[in-house]
């Protein structure tokens, strides 16, 4: 159930909205990610609708303490000229439990007005088993958690070509800008507290975008129309800490006269904790 007592079934239809990929969003998408892509003068960055999944929380569960965006997958078919009018369409896919967690999996497409998918993203929000009831006391995520064992994920990328990583420092004036402009937890520390967090929590969607910066640099068209990600969220990043988007090449494969890029990817704080571990993919 979710706070309004509505049941969060696999199949839920969570609706969607038109809208059009106009220069505004592009400009706040840029200005948030402190992006200068010459590539977005002309056409629209593939994650633009990063958080359309994240417009309503009628697919939440009841219990929001604690909850973490855990992993996120994407597909990206067909670019999209700054200006293009689009249809999105969100529907609950998924639900299981793990590790003491409740998942809801929300699919939510982006379309072109005559139904062409244009891409699609896939997001697993965790939820804290609800037990008696109550909620935990404390801190669900400390600082600390990440140095724990078991929170280290190394990746063997000897011997692979490696792009050169894409870096910033998420500083609270960008957790506002992609995230706000409202107080939550993503935005502020007194709201982060609120639900068991120590500090204000980076949006997962963040870093994943960051990656799709580091792919897109790379590869331009080849990731607005042909790209892939499947990443898992593996350690919070904070406000104020710097990260870099990485990736290493593990394969190259023919595609329809083109060749499919394979890689590990993933973003690392400056200590080298990883915040998001996964694959990637796209045409050269």
């Amino acid at each position: 159930m979710n706070g309004a007592g509505q049941p969060v079934y696999v199949g839920r239809e969570c609706g969607g909205r038109e809208l059009s990929l106009d220069r505004e969003l592009v400009s706040a998408y840029c200005e948030a990610l402190r992006s200068e892509l010459p590539i977005y003068q002309s056409t629209v960055p593939g994650l633009a609708l990063h958080s359309e999944c994240y417009r309503d929380f009628d697919w939440y569960l009841a219990n929001i303490f604690g909850n973490l965006h855990a992993r996120q997958e994407w597909e990206l078919f067909e670019e999209a000229p700054v200006g293009s009018p689009v249809v999105t369409r969100s529907f609950v896919r998924d639900r299981y439990r793990k590790r003491g967690r409740d998942y809801v999996v929300k699919e939510t497409w982006v379309m072109s007005p005559a139904g062409r998918l244009i891409n699609r993203g896939i997001t697993h929000q965790s939820f804290l088993v609800e037990g008696d009831g109550g909620r935990p006391a404390g801190e669900v995520v400390d600082k600390g958690r990440e140095k724990q064992a078991g929170r280290s994920f190394q990746l063997d990328s000897d011997g692979l070509a490696e792009f050169a990583p894409l870096e910033r420092t998420v500083d609270e004036s960008m957790c506002r800008l992609f995230s706000g402009p409202g107080r939550n937890y993503h935005t502020d520390r007194e709201e982060a507290r609120k639900l068991g967090f120590p500090d204000i929590v980076v949006q997962g969607m963040l870093p994943v975008c960051l990656l799709s910066e580091l792919m897109t640099r790379e590869f331009g068209r080849g990731w607005l129309a042909g790209g892939k990600m499947d990443v898992r969220l593996v350690n919070v990043l904070w406000a104020g800490e710097s990260v870099a988007a990485r990736a290493a090449v593990t394969r190259e494969t023919p595609e329809a006269g083109r060749t499919r890029v394979s890689m590990q990817a993933w973003v690392e704080k400056a200590d080298g904790t990883k915040v998001i571990v996964g694959q990637a993919g796209a045409i050269r």
